[in-house]
């Protein structure tokens, strides 16, 4: 009796892990499918180019803002299509001196509580004298190409109404920061490129994202927590607003370089990824009579299994099972196969080398953090959890 009780455990605990992993090989194998030029229809052929405002929320980033901030006015695009607000919270005089002398609008609001959501409603408040076509969102650290913008009228003008730009590795500057940016071009592959590709919305990722002007200036006063950009898809999906993936616009983005700005971030997301699931279940309902596809895959993600830990729990089960009932074992070394398959179909293959391979060997550290951050996860905690940037450990 035991026994079977125990195999009914063991097969429930595989199921709910193996739905995590099918889901991650479905969209890993999804990326690797050719893509269509064109994925929505153009709306017009004029050669009228879009104006931007284009914000950076910035929390004590005295590090990184001025820099990114300079970078960003290498812009091939027309000096009067494109207005650039920095939001200074909590920042330096000196630095706050030095974006002064720059074309931008400074603001330097006061919050009790600060997060971006708060930022990002301040400085829609504050530039209403501005209302472009588009606005666009950058983190203090991000860096773009000179064609950035010139990149995104393009894809505006093919019909996109809310786009995700591709964030990619800064700083390849120790073996976190590295599997940090391998992380983040799985995400990619999975989240972003593999749903464009099967026809559904790419999911967002906090920065190097572009919406209608009219539409975000009507929403982000609705935004009240620090995962604000779970709450844009939520509110987008509702909407069957259908966001783009652009793997070809690139924002720079760095990347933590120590383990607890790492197990800082990786808390911040799967606090943010629980209290998603909590907001996003009430309308499921509706979502499955209406159809909406896009909505219940985005509610599908936010309970997915980390994949740090599946990495840590499926060779756990494995070993047990095959130490105390080997009968049990094969499901799960199949099921870390699956596992396998799809992250290495995830990775870019510019990234599949012996050098990025070897610093796996930094997983079981990390993955013992994000361990750790499963008793730190607090579901109705809206305090916004800041990386500090411009580490170059």
């Amino acid at each position: 009796m035991a026994v079977t009780i125990i195999h009914i455990i063991d097969l429930i605990v595989w199921g709910i892990l193996a739905a995590s992993v099918a889901y991650v090989l479905l969209f890993a194998l999804a990326s690797l499918l050719p893509g269509r030029k064109r994925a929505m229809p153009k709306t017009g052929t004029d050669s009228k180019k879009r104006t931007f405002l284009v914000l950076f929320p910035a929390y004590k980033e005295d590090a990184v803002i001025v820099d990114s901030v300079a970078a960003f006015f290498r812009q091939d695009y027309p000096n009067d299509l494109y207005r650039v607000a920095v939001i200074s919270d909590h920042m330096q005089p000196d630095t706050n001196e030095q974006l002064r002398a720059m074309p931008i609008t400074l603001l330097t609001p006061v919050f009790e509580k600060s997060s971006k959501a708060r930022a990002l409603q301040y400085a829609i408040e504050q530039t209403k004298d501005y209302q472009p076509d588009c606005v666009v969102i950058l983190d203090a650290d991000n860096t773009v190409q000179p064609d950035f913008l010139t990149l995104l009228d393009q894809e505006w003008g093919r019909g996109h109404k809310a786009i995700q730009c591709h964030r990619t590795a800064k700083n390849l500057n120790n073996d976190i920061a590295v599997l940090d940016g391998v992380s983040e071009e799985v995400n990619n592959s999975i989240f972003r490129l593999g749903h464009n590709r099967l026809g559904l919305s790419s999911a967002l990722i906090g920065s190097g994202m572009c919406f209608g002007y009219d539409w975000f200036s009507n929403h982000v006063n609705l935004l009240d927590s620090a995962v604000e950009d779970r709450e844009m898809e939520a509110y987008l999906m509702k909407e069957h607003i259908h966001v783009h993936y652009a793997p070809h616009i690139y924002v720079q983005d760095e990347k933590v370089s120590s383990h607890d700005n790492f197990q800082r971030q990786r808390l911040r997301w799967m606090t943010g990824q629980v209290q998603s699931l909590f907001r996003m279940m009430p309308y499921v309902p509706r979502a499955i009579v209406t159809g909406n596809i896009n909505y219940l895959d985005k509610t599908l993600q936010q309970a997915l299994i980390p994949r740090s830990i599946l990495l840590v729990l499926i060779p756990f089960f494995g070993i047990v099972t095959l130490i105390a009932a080997r009968a049990w074992t094969l499901k799960w070394w199949l099921l870390m196969a699956a596992l396998c398959i799809a992250l290495i179909a995830a990775i870019p293959r510019k990234m599949r080398t012996s050098t990025i391979l070897s610093k796996a060997l930094k997983l079981p550290r990390m993955a013992w953090h994000m361990l750790r951050n499963l008793f730190l996860i607090k579901p109705r905690n809206k305090d916004f959890l800041h990386t500090t940037h411009g580490n170059n450990d």
